[in-house]
């Protein structure tokens, strides 16, 4: 299984091509533009999010609501296309020579030989994350039949850290739905929301934390056999893929580097004719590679965004002499966002491991291979 967007900020639309799809596994475009919405909700968004509507259209791929095989393309149209298609075709774009610290401009621009950094901006925005919140919702969709379940908050912004107790994911999750910065702590809520007004007026940005959870996912996904095939490698390379994501720990990861080995992993108890009990998950959800029954939980470290209205010192490409960046429309805050957008990655590379365990080209033959699965485990 793979899958490819295309598509730039500011042209006419995201596109996103699924291959490897079962064929007979219904798709529900609702629940896709349910999470669209999502991903343009969170108190700190800029004003594109004012403009843009995402709904998916379904071009290839499922017949009648259920996808037959081929490949599944879906479209993202952007409604902002209007406001550029004009100095687009006619190549009357601001050229942007003064690379700005922290966006891919500089490397961009030395990697493709460019002068201008528009071209790199326009892919390399976060705009794309839509589209991989469209497959993202059609991995769920996946997922649910085998009871896997992704859930998320945020747990921290601008160094505002939530309370976060020992609710189960669904009801933290809940709780974050309600939320204007997606955190399960009201308290905390409010101070961040203060935060976020505060970089707003001072012309920055803030960074955060979020956690995306997994629960229902069953014994034995990855494999220790190779590095590639492992699961926890697979999970963190998805998630640190999205835009401003600096860092991924699995579980309470750095805390445990601090303690004992007798204080960290997590034991056995006999549960009867069941599979072993635990009463910790220092783990993650993760040992050797492979999921061990236990919710997979990650947590995500995402930077504040580099697009700033204060402008930052740089030099332009084009004199050598020292420059400022001029301000390219952004958020002040994106990491709700950005936790709906881990969903989505989370959800795409369980399906991918899923997949690989019980094969078939069929939703069908799949299911009758869990059952075997299962039985047998």
């Amino acid at each position: 299984m793979r899958f490819f967007t295309g598509g730039e900020s500011h042209g006419p639309c995201l596109t996103a091509i699924i291959d490897g799809l079962p064929a007979g596994l219904a798709i529900d475009p609702e629940v896709i533009d349910r999470d669209l919405t999502r991903r343009q909700g969170g108190y700190g968004r800029g004003g594109r999010m004012a403009i843009e509507t995402d709904r998916v259209e379904i071009l290839g791929g499922v017949i009648a609501g259920r996808t037959i095989g081929a490949p599944v393309v879906l479209r993202i149209a952007n409604r902002d296309w209007t406001n550029w298609k004009d100095r687009w075709s006619a190549g009357d774009l601001e050229e942007i020579t003064v690379p700005r610290p922290g966006h891919a401009d500089f490397a961009g621009m030395s990697k493709f030989a460019l002068d201008d950094a528009r071209p790199i901006l326009e892919r390399a925005s976060a705009r794309e994350t839509a589209a991989r919140v469209a497959v993202g919702a059609i991995a769920k969709q996946m997922l649910e039949p085998y009871g896997v379940r992704i859930h998320s908050y945020v747990e921290a912004i601008g160094g505002i850290e939530a309370a976060i107790g020992d609710e189960l994911p669904e009801l933290l999750h809940r709780r974050a739905e309600e939320d204007p910065v997606r955190c399960p702590d009201d308290a905390a809520s409010r101070r961040m929301i203060a935060a976020i007004d505060e970089a707003r007026e001072a012309g920055d940005s803030l960074g955060g934390v979020f956690t995306v959870i997994a629960t229902g996912v069953p014994v034995g996904l990855g494999s220790h056999a190779q590095w590639d095939r492992r699961l926890d490698g697979r999970l963190v390379a998805a998630v640190v893929s999205i835009p401003a994501i600096k860092g991924v720990e699995i579980g309470p990861a750095f805390a445990n580097a601090a303690r004992r080995g007798t204080k960290v992993h997590d034991p056995f108890l006999p549960n009867g004719s069941e599979r072993p009990h635990r009463t910790s998950n220092h783990a993650g959800g993760l040992e050797g590679g492979m999921s061990n029954g236990e919710p997979i939980v990650l947590r995500a470290a995402m930077k504040p965004i580099p697009s700033t209205v204060t402008p930052q010192p740089s030099v332009d490409l084009r004199t050598g002499k020292t420059a400022e960046t001029t301000y390219q429309r952004s958020d002040v805050c994106a990491v709700p966002a950005a936790s709906i957008v881990g969903e989505a990655m989370v959800a795409w590379t369980l399906v991918e491991a899923l997949r690989d365990k019980l094969g078939g080209d069929s939703l069908a033959e799949m299911t009758a291979h869990w059952t075997a699965w299962r039985d047998h485990a």
